[in-house]
């Protein structure tokens, strides 16, 4: 049996404003995409993250987004190559600094949110987001959306992926991401998700929200850190892969 990394989004409480359970994923997952301060997160709320990650030996990535706190990162937004580029390289050091000073360090750089969708099919964007990584550490590799076009454009300049799919999200029969406007784009049933994704794991293949069975190979998965069933969610995951003889592994 293979083994799988587990990664969920966290740092992205904002002062009086909490989000999520840092705490607790960390006990569970083995990668952690913390946030840059662009979507979500403040200094002393990310590197509070960090030092815990650091404590668990939780490898760290950096969440890059486009500049959007009141969307939180969801908004697709037409930002000029040469300003995202800028704007991910920004984030990127912000991150290294934080991580170097808690005793942890940067290993790969995961896109967020609208981002993240966009760059997986958007050749403009996606290169601006390529070309910051590579400028700032080309030895970074990039978390992309399993099956998507990123995989190809990151990989032909040079720069290593690493394939991922989502726990807690539906899938289109085209191997996308159902769009969070749509009901039943986001899974909220521990027993389901457990279930879809060992299947993953085992047939590299997961069904989508018309039924349809389509092959998806993944070297992370992914659990939200901002839904309401998080740690539930991860810590039920965690359980049914490690019975199913999985072993959970940081892909850096």
């Amino acid at each position: 049996m293979r083994s799988i990394d587990l990664n969920s989004d966290l740092g992205e409480s904002f002062g009086a404003w909490s989000m999520g359970d840092d705490a607790a994923i960390l006990e569970v997952v083995s990668s952690a995409n913390v946030a840059c301060g662009f979507h979500a997160g403040d200094p002393l709320g990310i590197l509070h993250t960090l030092e815990t990650a650091a404590a668990r030996g939780v490898a760290i990535g950096a969440h890059v987004a486009y500049p959007d706190l009141v969307g939180f990162g969801r908004r697709n937004m037409d930002i000029p190559a040469e300003q995202l580029r800028a704007d991910v390289i920004y984030q990127i050091g912000a991150l290294m600094g934080l991580a170097r000073s808690a005793g942890t360090r940067v290993s790969y750089v995961k896109p967020h949110g609208a981002l993240y969708n966009t760059i997986a099919h958007d050749r403009t964007q996606a290169d601006a987001v390529i070309q910051a990584v590579l400028r700032i550490d080309p030895q970074l590799k990039l978390v992309c959306l399993a099956n998507s076009p990123l995989l190809d454009w990151a990989g032909e300049a040079g720069l290593a992926c690493v394939a991922e799919a989502f726990a807690d999200r539906a899938y289109t029969a085209q191997g996308t991401l159902v769009s969070r406007s749509r009901p039943g784009a986001v899974l909220h049933d521990p027993e389901l998700i457990a279930q879809r994704m060992l299947r993953l794991v085992r047939e590299g293949v997961i069904e989508a929200e018309d039924g349809q069975v389509i092959s998806l190979q993944a070297e992370s998965i992914c659990v939200h850190g901002d839904s309401p069933d998080a740690v539930n969610i991860a810590r039920d995951l965690k359980t049914r892969l490690l019975e199913a003889g999985v072993t959970l592994r940081a892909f850096s």
